[in-house]
């Protein structure tokens, strides 16, 4: 049996009936780490014999596994807290930081049975949209060496792709799941904002961020958000009522048991085209692809409805001004003074601050410190910040209207396939305007996800975004299956890898 060939839900079932046990599947993906992320870069902290300690203490409990990932390897994303395991943000700043405590989301996964085979590499406190900003070296793309794999998450994209693990758990800001999930040919998905703890989340921008899976399909990804899901007093942007049991009434009431609910049925669901998405700027690879997904899922008894989304222009301005302004104010603690690396020498608390922050933080993450401290000072809040946050308000207003017509929108996740490494670093500006069909998601708090569609001339990956209304994460990844059930993109490998 060929385990890489198979998803975490698949692999999970073999270790439940006893043909595999945890411990083979840990070494399958140790083995697959030894071989090829050399090449990719994609981890920060390999712990593989921690993995496997804990794959022998798993075993004697499998006939007796309430979930279905119980034993299945993965990899969290390097901004997400583990106790013991240090967590760098891919930063030099935080190069030796070992958190004394674990994220939320870690001990839900422990809870299942998950195993983590370690910490996975990204942009620096996940900024950047290409995983080129790490302190320890650009994510390269498994599908070409020479591309990017997307970005923050795409140290988490490209071991799943690779086959070094069957899932993995990102963060998204502005697209930071959805993007990498395009550029490297997985399924990934933002859940609506509240709906799982960001306790343990380094945060880059905290009105923004939400933690989320990349697997191989939908089916993974509702796997994984049912372990997820949930409230968590500890976390105050954490939404109530939203355990896995939850029974109440209003638009909560059809959230949860994600899986059990995936049926490949979406005869009647309607889903809007936004014409703004399919506009000037749009790679024609990248517009047949998404369109021809369309076409799978009206094929399947979708009724398929094009709306105009004017607001869409104000979504990268806005969303750079806010985002800036939050990472400007929590990457604040980071002085030299609490935790963290601190410059060696020094003359007095200024030159310790100025010279840490100075040698600490890379160019990128410098750059949105001093755009958002710009936009938040004195004389400049309200002609930037402030106006950001009314745009936000009429961005979640616009898609509120859209969502009166439409069950979920079908964009395009990037206006391109994956650039080639340095292309973006070169020009922060063009790497920002490649968020334009993802930000606007985050600003209004919605959930999204990024599946694969096609390939382009030069074989590489091309995602389609489908988006919900709040709490909509069943429609989306129902559609998301449907759309796999027909097609076999998801099961595309990079060349000269496994099959997933």
């Amino acid at each position: 049996m060929k385990l890489r060939e198979l998803t975490a839900l698949e692999l999970g079932a073999v270790i439940k009936k006893g043909e595999v046990c945890v411990r083979e599947a840990v070494q399958a993906a140790l083995d697959a780490v030894a071989a090829q992320d050399g090449a990719l870069n994609a981890f920060i902290t390999v712990a593989g014999e921690r993995a496997l300690c804990r794959a022998d203490k798993l075993q004697a409990g499998v006939k007796d596994a309430q979930s279905p990932l119980y034993g299945v390897p993965m990899a969290i994303k390097d901004n997400i807290c583990t106790r013991g395991v240090r967590t760098t943000c891919a930063s030099k700043i935080l190069g030796d930081f070992t958190p004394p405590y674990d994220a939320a989301v870690v001990e839900q996964l422990a809870d299942a049975g998950a195993v983590s085979l370690g910490k996975l590499n990204m942009d620096e406190f996940a900024m950047g949209s290409t995983s080129e900003t790490s302190y320890y070296g650009p994510v390269k793309n498994p599908w070409d060496l020479a591309r990017a794999p997307g970005g923050s998450s795409g140290g988490a994209a490209a071991a799943v792709a690779a086959g070094m693990g069957w899932y993995a758990i990102g963060s998204d800001t502005g697209g930071s799941i959805r993007q990498p999930a395009a550029h490297c040919g997985v399924t990934g998905m933002k859940p609506t904002y509240g709906t799982v703890s960001r306790y343990g989340l380094i945060a880059y921008a905290s009105s923004l961020d939400q933690i989320g899976p990349l697997c191989r399909d939908a089916a993974d990804c509702a796997a994984v958000l049912d372990v997820l899901m949930g409230h968590d007093c500890r976390d105050a942007t954490s939404l109530p009522g939203l355990d896995s049991d939850w029974n109440g009434s209003g638009p909560r009431a059809d959230y949860g048991h994600l899986l059990e609910r995936l049926t490949g049925d979406v005869r009647g669901m309607r889903i809007g085209l936004p014409a703004q998405c399919f506009g000037d700027g749009l790679d024609g690879a990248v517009r047949a692809a998404v369109l021809g997904a369309a076409q799978v899922l009206k094929g399947r008894g979708a009724e398929i409805v094009e709306l105009s989304f004017p607001v869409l222009e104000y979504a990268v301005p806005a969303y750079y001004i806010i985002a800036a302004a939050e990472a400007s104010s929590n990457l604040s603690r980071f002085d030299g003074v609490k935790y963290g690396w601190r410059a060696e020498e020094y003359d007095g608390l200024a030159d310790l601050y100025r010279k840490t922050r100075t040698q600490g933080f890379g160019r990128e993450v410098k750059r949105r410190i001093l755009l958002g401290t710009f936009v938040l000072s004195s004389g400049y809040y309200d002609a930037y910040y402030k106006k950001a946050l009314q745009a936000k308000a009429v961005i979640k207003d616009a898609f509120d209207r859209a969502f009166e017509g439409c069950d979920l929108l079908l964009t395009p996740v990037t206006p391109s396939p994956a650039p080639r490494l340095g292309d973006s670093l070169g020009d922060p500006l063009s790497m920002y305007l490649g968020d334009i069909y993802t930000v606007s998601v985050n600003l209004a708090g919605l959930p999204a996800l990024s599946m694969p569609c096609g390939l382009d001339a030069e074989g590489m990956p091309i995602g389609a975004q489908l988006i919900a209304p709040h709490f909509g994460e069943g429609a989306a990844l129902s559609a998301a299956h449907a759309f796999q059930l027909d097609t076999d993109w998801h099961r595309r490998a990079p060349k000269g890898g496994e099959a997933p």
